[in-house]
């Protein structure tokens, strides 16, 4: 008998690709709130999570992690020691909306020390988690009015695609805060690094 299993033994479990199950286990406490509603100096970044034919993502996750307004992190790996900044969290963990939508409140990053004596522009560092992605993507959003800054960054400039691809990891001005779609493919596509 074709499709027969020996007796006893259970029929193999059928394969299906990883996830969509983000609600489970991923939930955090303080969600998109790097810091709290109505602290000040806060802003909002927000944006679309889209695949390669520019479909928004319902089930996605994107994470965010930064340094303070002052560059500096509370983690024992900053080379310059751990500062803690009261009500900053320097982390947070967003859930795309049905609309592919997320959305994260923060206050904005400082310039932090690069490789030799070079200097990264406020940015932050972003997780992108999907269906389908057996792994994380890692990215970056930097801000467009840090021009100067922008142009000195040694990970903005190690770029080989010039302006295009800078323009991939740059957060425009938007009203409150700053506004950055992240595209998993397609013409459009993010930057994402290998780490």
């Amino acid at each position: 008998m074709s499709g027969a299993t020996p007796e006893g033994a259970l029929p193999p479990t059928p394969s299906q690709t990883v996830g969509p199950f983000f609600s489970f286990g991923l939930e955090w406490e303080d969600g998109p709130f790097a810091v709290a509603e109505g602290t000040a100096g806060a802003i909002r970044i927000e944006g679309t999570l889209l695949d390669g034919l520019g479909h928004p993502i319902p089930d996605g996750l994107i994470e965010t992690w930064q340094a303070d307004p002052d560059g500096r992190f509370a983690h024992p790996d900053d080379p310059r020691g751990a500062v803690e900044r009261e009500g900053f969290r320097g982390f947070a963990r967003c859930p795309t909306d049905g609309e592919g939508r997320w959305s994260i409140l923060t206050l904005k990053p400082g310039a932090i020390p690069g490789p030799g004596d070079t200097v990264q522009a406020p940015h932050l560092a972003v997780s992108v988690f999907s269906r389908g992605l057996l792994a994380r993507l890692v990215t970056r959003i930097y801000f467009a009015d840090e021009e100067e800054r922008n142009a000195a960054d040694p990970v903005l400039r190690s770029l080989r695609g010039g302006d295009e691809e800078r323009a991939t990891l740059i957060a425009a001005s938007a009203e409150g805060g700053y506004r950055h779609d992240i595209h998993l493919q397609g013409p459009d596509e993010t930057v994402f690094f290998a780490i």
